[in-house]
């Protein structure tokens, strides 16, 4: 029976049915609980993941220990592949946020799969395109955007991705900790702290413990612009 969370990943591009059902018998499940670390920035690493169920964030630490929060992934989402084409030192920590269910690939199958199948190799190559596309973004905010600003952007992201709409608004269960939010946008917690109360007086949002519930998407956006 085949996982429609896992055949969302990137891997799974243009691959027949026939090819699909072999990589997919061909993963190895895996599960932590949260707090749980997958690996940590500098392990050597050969395998890459999928998401199928919770979330899990990718982090880095600075030498005094200060953390950057680089990602944070949900169901369908691939990480690990960096090290995976290029075997070397994890670029990043990956960390449970709740209890993960992934699945892992290692290098000896995905091999020879991307050398028979062009489509996975071009899915390969939009990946981390998308990647590279992001880390621009995110570079060019951190100049050019406020702190108000880069969280209004991350709500809306994490809404798109983990929302639930419901009558009073979009439920957003990022479960991430106000330090950890923090962590996404760069930016101190009191700074981040006070912008989200501002968004919550000017009745955009309401707070709630590791989440908030959006009532109005389209100020977010512009003040996201």
């Amino acid at each position: 029976m085949t996982d429609p969370v896992l055949r969302q990943a990137p891997l799974f591009a243009g691959l027949e049915e026939q090819a699909a059902d072999i990589l997919e018998k061909s993963m190895t499940p895996l599960s932590l609980r949260r707090g749980d670390v997958l690996f940590n920035e500098g392990d050597d690493g050969n395998q890459l993941y999928v998401v199928l169920d919770g979330k899990i964030k990718l982090g880095r630490s600075s030498a005094d220990g200060r953390e950057n929060l680089l990602a944070l992934l949900g169901p369908g989402q691939m990480f690990g592949e960096l090290s995976f084409f290029d075997p070397g030192p994890r670029s990043a920590t990956a960390t449970a946020v709740t209890d993960v269910e992934l699945s892992a690939l290692g290098h000896d199958v995905l091999g020879p799969l991307v050398e028979d199948h062009t489509g996975v190799a071009l899915a390969f190559l939009h990946q981390l395109a998308e990647r590279l596309r992001r880390t621009n973004e995110v570079v060019g905010d951190l100049v050019f955007s406020d702190v108000p600003g880069r969280v209004a952007k991350a709500l809306i992201d994490l809404a798109e991705r983990f929302g639930r709409q419901a009558d009073d608004g979009i439920h957003v269960s990022h479960d991430l900790t106000q330090e950890e939010l923090a962590q996404l946008v760069g930016a101190s917690r009191e700074t981040v702290n006070k912008a989200l109360a501002d968004f919550a007086s000017r009745g955009w949002l309401r707070l709630e413990p590791r989440g908030v519930v959006v009532y109005d998407l389209d100020r977010l956006e512009r003040r996201a612009r």
